[in-house]
């Protein structure tokens, strides 16, 4: 058997699509040595107020990463997409926090998000998500402020975060047609509580355009880190073919 590879997630705590989803990724790895463990810090809602804001403090997402860090664990990923409203140098902060307080590598979705795009050229991205005007004005500022496109977008203008689980796959499905029909070059399912990761190659079969479910960005980015081949994962989203 080979050398174990621990993966550790960040999850807010009242997301309940991530952990199943990324489960179900790594499990289409058929590796028995390759396994994922998650650890969580309070996150109910999603909005620009103080007590929304707050929930994101590095110091309260360190104290959840140290306890993987007792997993020995390869590598830490975060599975959210605040940054998207807080600014990116808030994951590139709680990176460096995190490594600096355990020694263990760590990465974002939204980081991982933004070398996909790079990657694969995307530079008008269509984001699909669940959150309210004003978090999806923050977004579509943030992605501007390095070059991006993200303004051909949809979102349902919801911030309880338990609530965006219950979105349905007939929902999702017009959602990404609507900014298919814009001319993007890529689109992101932008919230790690959509059950959205398992539609990706549906979509991108459909309508021939990358799709980075931000689930699956940070998966991706850690089993690059980690230099496991994910050739067999490409049922999973056409990210999973560059390595």
């Amino acid at each position: 058997m080979s050398k174990p590879i621990r993966l550790g997630i960040l999850t807010p705590s009242s997301n309940t699509s991530l952990e199943p989803l990324t489960s179900a990724i790594i499990s289409s790895l058929q590796n028995p040595s390759i396994t994922v463990h998650f650890s969580r810090f309070a996150v109910t809602k999603i909005s620009l107020d103080a007590s929304g804001l707050s929930q994101f403090e590095t110091e309260k997402i360190l104290a959840a990463a140290q306890l993987l860090a007792d997993a020995e664990v390869n590598i830490i990923g975060w599975s959210g997409t605040s940054s998207g409203w807080l600014g990116f140098e808030a994951d590139e902060k709680l990176c460096a926090a995190i490594t600096e307080a355990t020694g263990i590598p760590a990465t974002t979705s939204v980081l991982a998000l933004n070398k996909a795009c790079q990657i694969f050229g995307a530079k008008e991205v269509g984001f699909v998500t669940p959150y309210t005007d004003d978090v999806q004005e923050a977004i579509v500022k943030t992605y501007k402020g390095i070059g991006f496109d993200a303004s051909k977008e949809q979102h349902l203008g919801m911030s309880k975060n338990t609530a965006f689980a219950d979105i349905g796959e007939d929902t999702l499905d017009e959602m990404v047609s609507e900014v298919m029909k814009k001319r993007v070059d890529a689109v992101t399912t932008f919230c790690t509580n959509l059950r959205a990761a398992q539609r990706v190659a549906h979509w991108e079969k459909e309508y021939g355009v990358p799709v980075f479910d931000t689930v699956s960005t940070v998966i991706w980015d850690m089993l690059r880190h980690c230099k496991v081949d994910m050739s067999v994962l490409k049922d999973w989203g056409l990210l999973f073919t560059k390595q």
